[in-house]
């Protein structure tokens, strides 16, 4: 890059940073506070002796510890009801041990199977996990490995369905819910892709130009969160997409909807009786999804794209100008001015002949805002919303279902940049047998649930923001792999009574959920 282009890189970053100062100053002084990041301190450390930071990190560890250790038992109470396929006379590592293990390479976020094995094997590591974790010896990774590849996967599913039947019990969430509802937000994304298959269950593509296609194989899950109304993501279900279970008749694989289908099952049998409502996007407009919300009692917010769903679009444009006042409704949330459209009772009708009919309601949410181009420039923006659901809309329920409920379903997907970018590993392929792979897949959102509910813990909530979440895990790390710890002060720390509070930000407030 020559000067001159430098400086004027230079200085239209510099434009761009005074109009964006601008901008936040006009709307505070609008009365309006645009959420801001949280960034770490630029400044150094702020112990001054030894002592001071040893007694910083240790209580980091033990705090992390105490809500780990709180919520363990009943993970383990699931673990232990699965078979354990190894001869008893060869057992070296019980089976809650290599589960345990497996939970903590994720918990401390250490890598792949090679670093875990030079990480947590380390003495002064290994000492300190088995004075916080119920580890009675520390295994091998391939161990950990041959026994996930013998196991059935959805065993350790169910662990983690427990843990949050759990905190739906000890109504953890109860403040922040949607209309009384549980959201649950499903939506797919690919794992991994290679150009050659490690199982024959991966799913199959063409690739490349006409006339140079390659095959292309990968690895498709539909994930399941819990999606509060604050924007909390909370890791609960996975349902991967298996080549075998596709329309062998119709040549056809496994697809989302078909996984939709098995995935909605499963969470019907785990929560007979919870009042659910799924929050999906814009490919599950569709009759048979709504049926299944039907059949199952479940409320549902789905996305409606513009070419989605013809005749619901065509009724809208029809009757969108004979609304009422009680129908529209103008509010500005944030820095945004918000103009909804509510058009109840749509009569919709699907499957073969249109024979099948249902009652939808749909809510159209235009809005525009301010803010500043690449070129330091301020310019408007506009967007639109929309979703169907089986509730009415009215002007009392539309903030709440379409902002804290509808709009919510980006944090799975947050959720998942997380597990993939932010230390989970959530693309590298642990193993190449097909259920280890998914074995390993449940032990690493087992770790998220866990560090999620780290991060909210009213004791550790202060040096998460300080550190960052990734910042944290590592001085965790740095501390467990040190000689910062006396084992005997931890023990009689992790001992003492010990009830876990869990400190939610407000709704609009961004959470570090790394």
């Amino acid at each position: 890059m020559s000067r001159a282009s430098g400086g004027t890189a230079r200085q239209s970053r510099s434009d761009r940073r005074r109009a964006q100062r601008e901008l936040r100053h006009s709307k505070r002084s609008a009365g309006i506070h645009p959420n801001s990041h949280t960034t770490r301190p630029n400044r150094t450390s702020r112990y001054e002796t030894v002592e001071q930071e040893r007694q910083a990190r240790s209580e980091a560890v033990i705090e992390q510890a105490r809500v780990v250790g709180q919520k363990l038992p009943t993970l383990l109470n699931a673990l232990s009801r699965i078979r354990d396929p190894r001869n008893p006379r060869y057992v070296q590592h019980t089976l809650k041990s290599l589960m345990v293990y497996g939970i903590l390479m994720f918990l401390l976020q250490t890598g792949s199977r090679r670093r875990s094995n030079e990480r947590l094997s380390a003495p002064a590591m290994k000492a300190a996990l088995q004075g916080l974790y119920p580890l009675e010896s520390l295994p091998h990774q391939d161990t950990l490995c041959r026994l996930l590849a013998r196991i059935e996967p959805l065993q350790i599913e169910k662990a983690l369905v427990a843990l949050v039947a759990r905190l739906i019990r000890d109504k953890k969430f109860a403040d922040h819910l949607v209309e009384g509802c549980y959201p649950i937000a499903i939506d797919g994304t690919q794992k991994m892709v290679r150009w050659q298959a490690a199982d024959d269950a991966w799913l199959r593509r063409q690739v490349g130009a006409e006339g140079k296609k390659r095959t292309q194989y990968y690895v498709y899950v539909l994930e399941a969160n819990l999606v509060l109304s604050n924007g909390i993501s909370i890791p609960l279900m996975s349902e991967f997409l298996d080549y075998h279970r596709g329309d062998s008749e119709r040549e056809k694989q496994d697809c989302e909807l078909r996984a939709f289908t098995r995935l909605t099952e499963r969470l019907k049998s785990y929560f007979p009786h919870l009042r659910i409502m799924l929050l999906l996007d814009g490919l599950f407009a569709s009759g048979p999804v709504i049926g299944r919300c039907r059949e199952y009692g479940w409320h549902f917010m789905i996305v409606l794209q513009d070419g989605s769903l013809p005749q619901v679009w065509q009724e809208y444009r029809g009757l969108r100008r004979l609304l009422s006042k009680e129908d529209r409704l103008s509010q500005r949330w944030g820095d945004r001015e918000q103009s909804f459209e509510l058009v109840n009772d749509i009569d919709y009708r699907y499957g073969q002949n249109e024979r099948k009919r249902a009652t939808i309601h749909l809510a159209v949410c235009q809005e525009q805002w301010q803010e500043v181009d690449r070129k330091g420039r301020l310019v408007e923006r506009r967007g639109r919303w929309a979703w169907i659901s089986d509730l009415r809309f009215c002007r009392e329920t539309a903030h709440v279902r379409c902002n804290l409920g509808g709009r919510r379903r980006w944090s799975i997907e947050e959720g998942m940049l997380v597990e993939k970018r932010q230390g989970y590993e959530y693309e590298h392929c642990y193993a190449e047998n097909w259920k280890a792979m998914q074995g390993y897949h449940y032990l690493m959102r087992i770790g998220h649930l866990l560090n999620v509910l780290v991060s909210l813990a009213s004791s550790l909530v202060t040096t998460i923001r300080e550190r960052g979440a990734q910042g944290f895990l590592a001085w965790v790390r740095e501390t467990l792999s040190g000689i910062w710890l006396k084992l005997a002060e931890l023990k009689a720390r992790l001992a003492a009574p010990y009830q876990l509070r869990l400190l939610f930000p407000l709704p609009d407030v961004p959470l570090l959920t790394g």
